[in-house]
């Protein structure tokens, strides 16, 4: 059995302007195919950044995220992007006033790292 690529990475959001703010407009990807799904009560918009393609369904009535860190439920814990610069990206992110985390060291890797959040709280890292 042979995976090249991960093809694509789904993510569930409340509020579609939220969203697209977040994902288009400050962290730069841009829409592919925007879809309202009547017979699903939703929408599916898919996003790419290079290589990088997303999914977002607008889920107004989804369940909100457990909290974090503690009460994780199973599923996508976090999203990970792999940076060049981690610092020059967290000023990037903080400009657009998006709250990002301290940046540290993975314990196992030795790499930077650091967490931000989307709209509905999902973590997402960087890593150097």
């Amino acid at each position: 059995m042979s995976f090249d690529l991960i093809h694509h990475i789904a993510i569930i959001c409340h509020d579609r302007e939220k969203a697209l703010d977040f994902y288009v407009r400050k962290l730069g990807f841009e829409i592919v195919s925007d879809h309202k799904r009547v017979e699903k009560k939703d929408e599916k918009i898919d996003i790419k950044k290079g290589e990088i393609q997303l999914e977002l369904f607008i889920k107004p009535n989804a369940p909100s995220r457990l909290s974090y860190p503690i009460g994780e439920g199973t599923g996508l814990r976090h999203l990970a992007f792999k940076v060049n610069n981690i610092e020059e990206i967290v000023k990037e992110l903080q400009s657009l006033n998006i709250v990002v985390e301290d940046i540290r060291v993975d314990d196992f890797t030795g790499e930077k790292m650091t967490f931000f959040f989307d709209p509905d709280d999902l973590p997402i890292e960087l890593h150097e």
